[in-house]
C-alpha cells in the first residue's frame, strides 16, 4: 500500500444541517440505488444526512488487510487503513452524532472500522462480508467501540458452491454470538434471498435499526424516529 493514493468521492442525500451523519462505503451499483436507499430511511427517520462514500478500488479500499481473491481474479489490498483516514475527516465535528454501514464488503470495513475509532455511535452491517478470511478472529482478539450494531444476512448467501463465501453464515453467528455476549447491543437478521437481493432496502433496515436502538440522550432529543 506504500504510495498508493485513495481517491474518494462523495455524495450527499437528505437534511445536509442534519446532527446526525450515516456514513456508507459505496460502488457504483450502490450510487444507482442510493436514492431508494435514502427514501426507505425517510419511512422511519425525519431528519438525517446520509453521506455516500466512493472509493477508487473496491477490493483494496475496504478490505482490512491482505488477503487472496475469493471470486474473479482480483486479491485484497488491505487499504482499509487508509480509507478510513479519509472517511474520519469527515467526522471533524463533535455536535454530530456519526453511524456507519454499508453492504457486502462495505458492511465488513464498517464493522471492522468500529474496531478502530470510537467516533461512531452504531454500525449498520448489511450482508456484510464477514467470511473474510481471519475477521471473526480479530472480533475475538480485539474489543469493538460501538455499543449499539446491527447485522444481516440473506438466507440464501451460505448456500453458494465458493468454500470460502459458504462460511458466511457460520461466520456472522459466531460474531453475533461473541458481540452480543460482550454486551454490545447487536441484532442479526435473516432476509429472504440471496446476496443481490434489495441491498437498498437491506442497508436502509441497518441504518435504521441502530438510529432506533442508540440511547444516547442528546440524539433523542435532536431526531424524530416513529417506531
Amino acid at each position: 500500500m506504500a504510495g498508493v493514493n485513495i481517491k474518494m468521492l462523495t455524495y450527499e442525500f437528505g437534511n445536509p444541517v442534519s446532527p446526525i451523519v450515516l456514513l456508507q462505503l459505496v460502488d457504483d451499483h450502490d450510487l444507482e440505488i442510493i436514492e431508494s436507499e435514502v427514501a426507505a430511511i425517510k419511512k422511519s427517520v425525519a431528519v438525517f444526512k446520509l453521506v455516500a462514500i466512493k472509493a477508487d478500488e473496491w477490493n483494496r479500499d475496504l478490505s482490512p488487510w491482505n488477503a487472496p481473491a475469493v471470486f474473479g481474479r482480483e486479491d485484497f489490498g488491505g487499504g482499509a487503513g487508509k480509507t478510513l483516514a479519509e472517511v474520519l475527516k469527515l467526522c471533524s465535528d463533535e455536535n454530530k452524532t456519526y453511524f456507519i454501514g454499508g453492504y457486502s464488503l462495505s458492511g465488513l470495513f464498517a464493522l471492522w472500522a468500529a474496531y478502530q475509532t470510537k467516533v461512531f455511535a452504531g454500525v449498520a452491517a448489511a450482508s456484510p462480508s464477514i467470511w473474510f478470511p481471519g475477521f471473526v478472529d480479530y472480533m475475538k482478539e480485539h474489543a469493538i467501540h460501538s455499543g449499539t450494531v446491527y447485522l444481516s444476512l440473506g438466507d440464501k448467501e451460505e448456500k453458494v458452491k465458493n468454500p470460502v463465501m459458504s462460511k458466511v453464515g457460520d461466520c456472522i453467528r459466531l460474531g453475533y454470538a461473541w458481540l452480543t455476549e460482550r454486551g454490545v447491543k447487536c441484532t442479526l437478521e435473516w432476509n429472504r434471498g440471496n446476496h443481490f437481493k434489495e441491498p437498498d432496502i437491506r442497508t436502509a433496515n441497518a441504518f435504521v435499526w441502530v438510529m432506533q436502538n442508540y440511547s444516547e440522550e442528546t440524539f433523542w432529543n435532536s431526531v424524530h424516529i416513529s417506531e
